[in-house]
């Protein structure tokens, strides 16, 4: 049929022109920490694609764990499990998600579907599962031997949190709330509105929550529409922040703009100091930009579109905004370029060895526009106090075959009842569980 045939034409002229691009003068390490290198952008007709063929887990395989720990599957079979909540009790929610359909007016072109492909090799083009089960270890063994739906037809949901016997939700276009009851398997009731957030093209679709200490607030993390602003400003409205929801009145603002994509969240061990991961900006180059995490701050600007890593100036990015970049605050850690840190949780209450003991535990979905590729572990970055203090430790690594192709990828990290991580992965559909080696 010449339609395929010319999509298979055009599919092969891309990973062509992708092989010709440019590839790291720099290892990933270089740009990790609080004072990355940042070499001079490197922009090329078309932009480096190096996306790992999504292939799954062979019978018997798993991630690799470091010195001193143990991996294995808490949970299989899973239909795209992206997001981790652990309850009170034990019970592990995990959010089986993917990004809702596009709109009709969400535009289109070459770039649009090279970007389609690369998603589809990635594994993320499957449809939505749309629902949040939960899973219980009753005999503590490390395997989840419970599995019910509590939740479905959501739409795209990520983010949950727990407050007293309400339960909020995250979907990609709305904050929702869910009566619940300690140790309840299924809910029932329908879900009530608390506010609506940003949705439309959602170039950037998760929407992720976390309440403070009290219950009094909640804060949502809203992804750009856009690499850098480049469908204009008016479609970014909202967006690249993480809000503040009142939730008594649902009353919300904006706590702090500039973050490209913002996606995990976790309270500092002084439980007041919200911090975040955050996807950088593509296209500037193997080198550029490093995603990183950081300590954000109530009314901070951290630079996008208009600079990246304090004030280094997007040139792209028109009209210019030297204004806002003159104000960009510099992110604490930097993690690496393209390595698409999602998953951020707090080491507390863990029962992992000394040297994983004590820091914010980083999923690496991997990359995407690096070559060589980057990302596709778990890291743990290890903290002093309410800071991070020396260079990342890997934690489970392995997601890569020898052929380069991603046998899993990792998104959602979480401390369960007994203490030990648990990982999402997406592609592998497990959750993983690394414990202390015997």
């Amino acid at each position: 049929m010449p339609i395929l045939r010319n999509l298979a034409a055009a599919s092969l002229t891309l990973a062509a022109l992708s092989a010709c691009g440019e590839v790291a003068t720099l290892p990933v390490e270089s740009g990790m920490g609080p004072q990355p290198k940042l070499p001079p952008p490197n922009t090329t007709m078309i932009p480096t694609v190096n996306t790992a063929k999504a292939v799954g887990w062979i019978a018997g395989a798993q991630p690799i764990p470091a010195n001193g720990l143990a991996v294995n599957a808490y949970a299989a079979d899973l239909d795209h499990p992206r997001w981790l909540y652990v309850l009170p009790n034990g019970d592990v929610l995990v959010a089986e998600t993917n990004a809702p359909p596009k709109p009709a007016d969400a535009g289109g072109g070459f770039k649009a579907w090279a970007a389609g492909i690369v998603m589809k090799r990635a594994g993320a083009k499957t449809p939505s599962a749309n629902r949040i089960t939960l899973l219980r270890d009753a005999d503590h063994d490390g395997v989840a031997e419970t599995r019910s739906v509590l939740l479905q037809d959501l739409n795209s949901p990520f983010g949950m949190a727990l407050i007293g016997k309400q339960l909020y939700v995250a979907n990609a276009d709305a904050v929702l709330r869910f009566p619940y009851e300690p140790g309840q398997t299924q809910i029932k009731a329908a879900g009530v509105k608390v506010t609506d957030l940003p949705a439309g093209i959602n170039h950037h679709w998760t929407k992720n929550l976390i309440a403070n200490a009290d219950g009094s607030k909640l804060y949502v993390s809203v992804g750009s529409n856009s690499n850098v602003a480049e469908n204009g400003m008016d479609i970014e409205e909202g967006r690249a922040a993480i809000w503040e929801i009142d939730v008594a009145t649902g009353n919300k603002r904006l706590y702090a703009t500039g973050l490209r994509n913002p996606v995990g969240m976790a309270w500092a061990p002084d439980g007041k100091t919200l911090w975040t991961a955050v996807n950088e900006r593509d296209e500037l180059g193997s080198d550029l930009v490093p995603d990183y995490m950081t300590s954000v701050q109530d009314g901070g600007f951290y630079g996008w579109p208009y600079s990246y890593f304090g004030q280094h100036v997007d040139t792209r990015v028109t009209p210019p905004r030297p204004d806002l970049v003159a104000r960009a605050i510099v992110p604490d850690y930097a993690l690496g370029p393209h390595t698409a840190s999602l998953g951020l949780a707090w080491s507390g209450g863990t029962r992992l060895p000394a040297p994983y003991a004590s820091g914010m535990f980083v999923g690496q979905h991997g990359s995407w526009n690096r070559d060589p590729r980057s990302g596709y572990k778990v890291i743990l970055v290890p903290f002093s106090g309410n800071r991070p203090d020396g260079p990342a430790r890997d934690v489970l690594t392995g997601f890569l075959n020898e052929s380069g192709q991603a046998q899993g990828r990792p998104v959602g990290v979480a401390i369960d009842g007994q203490g030990d991580l648990l990982v999402a992965d997406d592609v592998g559909n497990v959750i993983w569980r690394v414990s202390p080696k015997p």
